[in-house]
């Protein structure tokens, strides 16, 4: 047995010590398991197990190779089949479909240390998650076991197909339209910006089913689990983009695709809750992931700033740039509280819009600070590519943007703060 093999099973059995469900429900919060503990910052044991592993997969076979992945653009297949060893990808994914069953929270736990290592990774991991997210809170058993199952089983991806290249923030505007023929729907649109779209073995695809224009965004769309091998679908080619360049982002095209009415979520028309509900489960994990990328440029900075020396000592010893420190320490610690906040109401079983909104748009906005900041105390080294920062700089831009602008997230919180005094 690999290494990456033994190490996937002491995961499970790790998870089998009995702080998880045996369900394929939410995992509740360590701390809310445990009534009267009060409030607490503390990890379990398992926990830290967690966080550890994902630590050292990403230090030891991540972080060596992530700037040869940055500059090809190639998918990183081999380090994407060795979390899936470890047990890091999928770790959501009940137990009764073989998965671990982890909540929100230890999944976050994973995806900032994953981050830390690139996100470009830790984005096509991630996009695994918000594609099988609606699948897990909203596919029967059936589906759940055909496709969740043959995730556990082989290290496959999947993709949420919802962006089109006129509906990103705006869902409501999605123009895709299924139209039901039989016992089949037949689906004809283009979507666009689909994470892991080149790479999927099978779709989340958000269609419009009611062709009345004026239909209610509640009612006029529906989910289906599409198979990407399906007659019809094009595939377009990889986009390259400013950060996150191994992650494989595509345009899809669907031209009288053929899906059987069995693989429709819940019902016709309940696909948008579908799509939205997904986000308060993996809005905190991209959160994360740009908690990692931030931990990453400070640590970087750091290090660069006490060996760095001006005018006969390091720049550490600089008030202006121990200062810049100091804000960034400020921020990273924040923007952790603050997904782990969001990650807790929803293991608890609470509805976490609100945090996780406030979670999502505080984390991306001290992403692209403190990676700014970190390429400014590297000073003109910053802006060479032979040091790490201005990747992290690159990268850090797509976290105000995928899974709802930061202006998007505003409005959700501003719309869930003044409904509070509406009530």
């Amino acid at each position: 047995m690999s290494a990456f093999g033994a190490g996937r099973q002491m995961l499970r059995a790790v998870a089998g010590r009995g702080w998880r469900p045996r369900s394929s429900k939410p995992a509740p919060s360590a701390h809310a398991s445990r009534p009267g503990a009060g409030f607490s910052f503390e990890l379990t044991d398992e926990q830290k197990e967690f966080q550890a592993t994902a630590r050292k997969f990403a230090v030891e076979e991540v972080i060596p190779v992530a700037a040869q992945y940055d500059k090809t653009g190639e998918y990183p297949l081999p380090l994407i089949k060795r979390a899936w060893e470890l047990g890091l990808m999928n770790s959501h994914i009940p137990e009764s479909c073989g998965g671990l069953g982890l909540g929100t929270f230890e999944s976050c736990l994973i995806t900032e240390e994953l981050a830390y290592g690139c996100t470009g990774v830790q984005t096509a991991i991630e996009g695994n998650s918000l594609g099988e997210m609606p699948v897990i809170i909203a596919g029967n058993e059936q589906q759940q076991k055909k496709y969740l199952g043959r995730m556990i089983e082989e290290p496959l991806m999947c993709a949420y197909c919802v962006t089109e290249p006129g509906a990103g923030s705006d869902v409501a505007g999605i123009k895709t339209k299924a139209e039901k023929k039989g016992d089949e729907y037949v689906i004809n649109g283009q979507k666009m910006w689909i994470t892991n779209g080149g790479k999927a073995n099978w779709y989340f695809l958000l269609a419009r089913t009611d062709p009345d224009p004026k239909a209610p965004a509640g009612k006029a769309f529906t989910g289906f689990i599409v198979e990407a091998n399906s007659p019809g679908i094009q595939v377009g080619r990889k986009e390259m983009n400013m950060g996150q360049r191994c992650s494989d982002t595509r345009g899809i095209v669907f031209e009288d695709v053929r899906v059987p009415k069995e693989n429709v979520l819940l019902g016709e028309g309940a696909g948008f809750k579908i799509a939205m509900g997904a986000f308060d489960k993996t809005r905190p994990p991209v959160a994360a992931g740009a908690v990692g990328l931030a931990k990453r440029a400070l640590d970087e900075a750091t290090k660069y700033a006490l060996e760095r020396k001006t005018f006969g000592k390091p720049i550490v010893e600089h008030q202006a740039v121990s200062f810049m420190l100091a804000e960034m320490a400020m921020k990273v610690e924040l923007a952790r509280m603050a997904y782990q906040r969001a990650a807790w109401e929803v293991d608890a079983g609470r509805r976490n819009t609100y945090y996780a909104s406030i979670a999502k748009a505080f984390a991306g906005d001290v992403a692209n600070q403190v990676a700014t900041d970190a390429v400014q105390i590297f000073g003109g080294n910053g802006f060479n590519t032979e040091y790490p920062v201005e990747k992290l700089m690159r990268d850090a831009k797509i976290y105000q943007i995928y899974e709802g602008t930061a202006q998007i997230q505003r409005m959700i919180i501003a719309r869930e703060h003044i409904g509070k005094y509406k009530a």
